[in-house]
C-alpha cells in the first residue's frame, strides 16, 4: 500500500520555506534568493520505522498568503504543517505562532510544527518567544544551509501524520 501525504510549508516571505524543502528534498542549499509565487510543489519519500514508504508532497506557499491560506484552495487537503520562522527576524515568530493557530483552528488533530530557520546566522532571545506566546520548547530549531534538524524535522512530521492516520 502506497501512503502519502500533503504538508504545507507556511510562513513570511524570506523565512527559509523554500531552502527547508529544497534541503530535504535535494539535500542542498542555494543561497541565491528567489521568492516563490503561488505555490511550488515538491515531493519525496521517507522511510517509517515499521519498513512502509511515505510520500511527502510538499506545498511550499507564498508568503504573502498570509492567513489567508486558509481561505485558499491550497490548504485544502493538508495532513499537517510546517510553519516556519526566521532567527535573524524575531517577528517573523509571532506571525508564525498566528499561522500555527490557524491551522489548528482550520484542521483540528491534525499535526503542525512551528519552525526557527536560519540557526546557523542567529539565536533568538527568550523574550522573542514569550513575546510571541510560545515556549521555546514550542519550536524546532533548523538551518537550511547547514541542514542541522531537518531531516529530523520532515521524519518526525511524517511519522505524526501515519500515527494519526491523516
Amino acid at each position: 500500500m502506497s501512503l502519502s501525504a500533503k504538508v504545507m510549508l507556511l510562513g513570511e516571505i524570506g523565512v527559509g520555506k523554500s531552502s527547508l524543502a529544497r534541503r530535504f528534498v535535494f539535500d542542498r542549499f542555494e543561497g541565491e534568493y528567489k521568492s516563490t509565487i503561488g505555490v511550488d510543489i515538491l515531493s519525496h519519500e521517507i522511510m517509517l520505522a515499521d519498513g512502509r514508504i511515505l510520500k511527502l508532497m510538499l506545498w511550499d506557499t507564498d508568503g504573502d498568503f498570509g492567513a489567508k491560506i486558509f481561505e485558499t484552495v491550497y490548504i485544502k487537503g493538508a495532513s499537517g504543517a510546517l510553519i516556519v520562522s526566521d532567527a535573524t527576524r524575531p517577528a517573523t515568530l509571532a506571525k508564525a505562532a498566528r499561522l500555527a493557530a490557524g491551522f489548528a483552528d482550520a484542521f483540528p488533530g491534525r499535526p503542525l510544527r512551528v519552525i526557527v530557520n536560519k540557526i546557523d546566522l542567529a539565536e533568538l532571545e527568550p523574550a522573542a518567544f514569550s513575546g510571541a506566546g510560545l515556549a521555546p520548547d514550542d519550536v524546532v530549531r533548523t538551518s537550511a544551509r547547514t541542514g542541522e534538524g531537518v531531516a529530523g524535522l520532515f521524519e518526525s512530521m511524517g511519522a505524526d501524520i501515519v500515527r494519526r492516520s491523516l
